[in-house]
């Protein structure tokens, strides 16, 4: 594949992918590929799956495996890294907050220190809008305090706040991208969601319409005008391309910096029913729960940041065009990648 060039000096190395196999990585994976550059997936595939990475160099381990690591990178000739694995479930964070941050922090360390050792100078870590908790406005914008109320976007935040650091002392120069609600699939159909369990909203809202367990709503009292949670859904591939900007903005001398990436439009999980509805041209079977726990009443980002200084410019920002992407994915892979794989 050809690298590209600028006046400032060669860039286009090799960029390790961690998480790569995973939803949002494949898609970031397939955006690199498609940019020409060279790409070396590193995922545990504990989330992953090998069918969403075909053709691409996959590593399988941890990223607490230092020496894995170093040797990775010293062998592929890496020169950045796009940092997806983590675990993402707000509810198990809350269970299980050792795992989380055993998991997040200590991995996400371990793949610095690895990138340290091997001078390896540009990081894009995928972080989170949790990382702000209950907010105190919105629009939700860089300078918005941090105040996360689950163990998820605490480990999040814990990194966010080591990366400055580990420039000063090694040289790494990094962009932390917050995302909202990842949602939607390839618009070629060749990537989806697959994650088992199934913890997202779409998906499962699909998933219930094409005969599976009915769509279990968490909270039906919030202080919302019709009392379920707010969120931004912004698209899978819109991510992706946000990452290959951020690259290019680091590679080409850029600062270290954080961005939020949102829609900047808040849909209901009963406006996403309704979405799903009008997709399909199905019910959704769905019942009303308790709240769930670490869930703040509404989230949804301002991207002004990243829109004047990186040009980003999301493509598919409707929500019904969202699910469509993703509806369209389900409809072909009803066994997800295990149907790609066979």
């Amino acid at each position: 594949m050809a690298s590209r060039t600028t006046a400032s000096g060669a860039r286009g190395g090799t960029v390790l992918v961690t998480g790569g196999a995973g939803y949002i990585g494949s898609h970031a994976v397939k955006a690199l590929c498609e940019a020409g550059r060279r790409v070396v997936v590193y995922d545990d595939l504990s989330e992953g799956h090998r069918g969403a990475v075909p053709g691409i160099d996959l590593v399988e381990g941890n990223t607490a495996d230092v020496a894995r690591l170093r040797e990775v990178i010293a062998s592929r000739g890496v020169t950045a890294v796009m940092h997806f694995a983590a675990w993402t479930a707000v509810g198990e964070s809350v269970a299980d907050p050792a795992g989380y941050y055993r998991n997040n922090v200590g991995g996400t360390l371990g793949l610095l220190e690895a990138m340290g050792r091997q001078k390896v100078p540009v990081f894009i870590f995928s972080s989170t809008a949790a990382l702000f908790g209950e907010p105190e406005r919105v629009p939700i914008d860089e300078g918005h305090p941090a105040h996360p109320i689950n163990p998820y976007g605490e480990t999040k935040l814990v990194v966010e706040r080591a990366l400055p650091h580990y420039e000063r002392a090694y040289g790494i120069r990094s962009i932390c991208l917050r995302y909202f609600n990842a949602a939607g699939a390839d618009p070629a159909g060749t990537l989806g969601e697959d994650h088992r369990p199934e913890r997202h909203l779409i998906p499962l809202a699909l998933r219930a319409v094409a005969g599976g367990a009915p769509l279990q709503v968490f909270g039906s009292d919030y202080p919302t005008p019709d009392g379920t949670c707010l969120r931004d859904y912004v698209h899978v591939t819109d991510l992706a391309q946000a990452h290959l900007l951020a690259l290019d903005s680091l590679e080409a001398g850029g600062p270290s910096t954080v961005y939020n990436l949102g829609n900047g439009r808040p849909y209901s999980v009963r406006e996403v029913i309704a979405a799903v509805e009008r997709v399909t041209g199905r019910p959704v079977p769905h019942a009303l729960g308790p709240r769930r726990p670490g869930d703040p009443a509404v989230l949804y980002a301002s991207s002004a940041r990243i829109k004047s200084e990186l040009g980003w410019r999301p493509r598919y920002e409707d929500l019904d065009t969202i699910v469509r992407t993703a509806w369209a994915w389900l409809e072909a892979h009803p066994d997800g990648y295990a149907e790609v794989c066979a």
